[in-house]
């Protein structure tokens, strides 16, 4: 039952509720991946079902594409749908410039081609990972199986030159085994604590052979959702300069809660 979700849930299931205000019928949808994201799918899995909304979603991850295709979503690849709508993902830390750091779930590479395949990118998110300035979160770095300790070592000597706080890394792992994303690359948490200039950052990762993609998402976010765990919820439009608050009421007996 709704009632009985934690505040941080709440938080998260009001922030997907609004922000599948923003889906509207036709629309090639970007599904991200995550705790908050999957809390859309579902919204959007209950408009379908109930509404008859029609929608097209991308997934982001082969956990998404699961959950999406349990809740009615009809699913396509990106290459089918050539270009996206709108993309609604989470986000482990986002500042006031609506820079992101993500990846805590590995999906970085999948949720950075089809967030910038759309015309629009919403993130939808808790307040508790508003941030005064990215870094705190580790930062993934997707990086290729082979040779990965030697553009592990690439990418600390890099930090050397950069304004971050700390240096430290890690391969990440799941088990005694290494960490495998959806494309069967490796990850590499960079535990950075603050990073000074995240556009410089981002850019210079990407030149390191090895490197795939970082979990920095510079100028793709258009709008943030920030639930709170009352209920309260702040929508933050950086292309518009607005910020409107809302208030999303919880029904006990919301067909959403029926599976938790």
């Amino acid at each position: 039952m709704a009632g009985e979700l934690s505040p941080i849930d709440k938080a998260k299931f009001v922030a997907a509720k609004r922000a599948a205000d923003f889906v509207e019928d036709g629309m090639r949808v970007g599904l991200g991946t995550g705790s908050t994201a999957a809390w859309l799918v579902r919204c959007l899995g209950e408009m379908v079902r109930e509404d008859g909304l029609k929608i097209r979603g991308v997934p982001t991850s082969t956990r998404t594409a699961e959950l999406a295709r349990q809740v009615g979503i009809e699913i396509v690849t990106l290459d089918e749908a050539k270009w996206l709508d709108v993309t609604i993902d989470g986000a482990d830390e986002f500042d006031a410039d609506l820079n992101l750091i993500k990846g805590g779930g590995g999906a970085l590479l999948q949720e950075k081609i089809v967030a910038t395949a759309s015309d629009q990118m919403i993130v939808i998110a808790d307040v508790a990972k508003e941030v005064a300035q990215l870094g705190a979160f580790p930062l993934p770095v997707e990086v290729i199986p082979f040779g990965w300790q030697t553009t592990k070592a690439l990418i600390e000597e890099t930090l050397i030159n950069l304004d971050v706080l700390g240096r430290d890394t890690t391969l990440r792992m799941n088990g005694e085994a290494p960490f495998v994303t959806d494309e069967g690359n490796f990850i590499v948490d960079l535990h950075l604590k603050r990073i000074g200039n995240a556009r410089q950052l981002a850019l210079v990762l990407n030149q390191i052979p090895g490197v795939v993609e970082n979990g920095l998402f510079i100028d793709i976010c258009d709008v943030v959702v920030i639930g709170h765990g009352d209920g309260k919820v702040e929508v933050r439009d950086i292309n518009a300069g607005t910020v409107q608050e809302d208030r999303i009421d919880f029904l006990e007996n919301d067909n959403l809660f029926s599976d938790l």
